[in-house]
């Protein structure tokens, strides 16, 4: 007998008809013999339904209150769910984040778990009870309510899995597993079967939707095995693994790509580290993460900073920097909306050359010009103009996963 953490999306709760099908899923796996405990999202479309209405308030909400309101969609799928597992003649019971003591820092819209007792989800599992676990949220040392931004309720099943030592995460979503790239961009794009954990963390990084970061990033700090499957079509999934020696070895695993990213330049900074620790620190400050950093130095001491931030933190990283333009002594501040990253990752370029030139020339191939460059040992990421977003993807996954390499 496994104990098994599943999650399972908006989509995959978005109806009753698709709550009832849920409570199959979780049966089905309780049936087999193992405990069982699920992290649901709200309902697809509600947290959106709940912000419009904060916004219909206050265009730019406080982030404490708009807390409290979205949280309370967890609230609905979670009972739902509960009562349809307890009709079918098995013991559930619905939780939310405080009855779980998931705690967390006080970064509203945006909190990071950093403690989970689960002494009542212990409780509830020795007495042989499915729990129904609220995903996205938690409760400040003060007792405030706290979501974790996006990809929160992901984070939750892993952080959970982690508490409780499950055996295995399972992330339900509306797609069958990890593919070389969208399928909805590249219709030849293939499920893997497996992916390195490394792979992964590069791929949600750099805007793989299936997996969000922090999830993937929590995956490997607690050793949790994870497997993407789909509660619309169920069968294995992609397999996350950490053991590396045993998958084979290709040049490039996927193509991922952002849409979701600004561009904000820094022109004309007087040369000299303490600038751009002010910056940074400035973005650390408010809680704004930076992408990509790049650096160009011209003559007369002065230094030009370009960074990429989500498009959801712009207004404010753009307000911040303009406001503080004078005390770092920028000659200008200028914002780009339309830009978009592509990337390419593989553990296989750890061991083959001449990557980098297949990269760029199937880019080149299309006439579509290069922003910002940033690799790693096992990825190059490029921004583009989001107008060619599409076509390098297609582009690279022709020259890199649909021909033969």
């Amino acid at each position: 007998m496994a104990l098994i953490v599943q999650k399972y999306g908006g989509t995959s709760v978005g109806s009753i008809e698709r709550i009832e099908a849920v409570a199959d899923l979780v049966v089905k796996t309780r049936q087999q013999g193992h405990q069982v405990v699920v992290v649901l999202s709200a309902m697809s479309g509600e947290t959106n339904r709940l912000i419009n209405l904060a916004k219909q308030i206050d265009s730019r909400p406080s982030n404490r209150e708009l807390d409290v309101l979205i949280s309370t969609g967890e609230q609905v799928s979670v009972s739902l769910l509960a009562m349809a597992i307890i009709k079918r003649g098995h013991s559930a019971v619905s939780l939310l984040a405080d009855q779980v003591n998931i705690q967390t820092d006080n970064m509203f819209g945006k909190a990071r778990i950093t403690d989970i007792a689960a002494t009542r989800l212990k409780h509830e599992l020795e007495h042989n009870r499915i729990a129904i676990i609220a995903g996205f949220q938690g409760r400040d040392v003060e007792g405030n309510i706290t979501t974790l931004g996006r990809g929160g309720t992901d984070t939750s099943a892993v952080e959970i899995a982690a508490a409780i030592k499950a055996d295995e995460c399972q992330i339900y979503t509306d797609v069958d597993g990890v593919y070389t790239t969208d399928p909805r961009v590249e219709p030849n794009a293939r499920r893997m079967s497996q992916v390195t954990f490394a792979e992964m963390l590069e791929l949600a990084s750099l805007g793989a939707k299936v997996l969000h970061i922090r999830s993937v990033e929590a995956a490997g700090k607690h050793n949790v095995p994870l497997r993407v499957l789909s509660s619309f079509n169920p069968d294995e999934g992609t397999l996350i693994t950490f053991e590396e020696d045993d998958m084979p070895s290709k040049v490039v695993s996927g193509i991922a790509f952002n849409a979701d990213e600004c561009l904000i330049k820094v022109q004309g900074v007087q040369s000299g580290t303490q600038n751009l620790v002010k910056i940074l620190k400035l973005f650390a400050d408010n809680g704004i993460e930076i992408d990509m950093i790049n650096q160009v130095n011209h003559i007369f001491e002065k230094i030009d900073y370009a960074f990429t931030v989500h498009s959801n933190d712009y207004p404010q990283a753009l307000e911040l920097l303009t406001e503080q333009k004078v005390s770092l002594g920028a000659e200008n501040i200028i914002g780009l909306t339309t830009i978009a990253k592509v990337s390419a990752v593989g553990m296989g370029m750890k061991s083959h050359w001449g990557v980098a030139s297949l990269f760029f020339d199937a880019l080149a191939n299309e006439n579509i010009n290069v922003v910002l460059v940033s690799t790693s040992e096992i990825k190059i990421s490029v921004l583009i103009d989001e107008k060619y977003l599409e076509l390098a993807v297609r582009a690279l996954h022709k020259v890199f996963l649909t021909e033969s390499r």
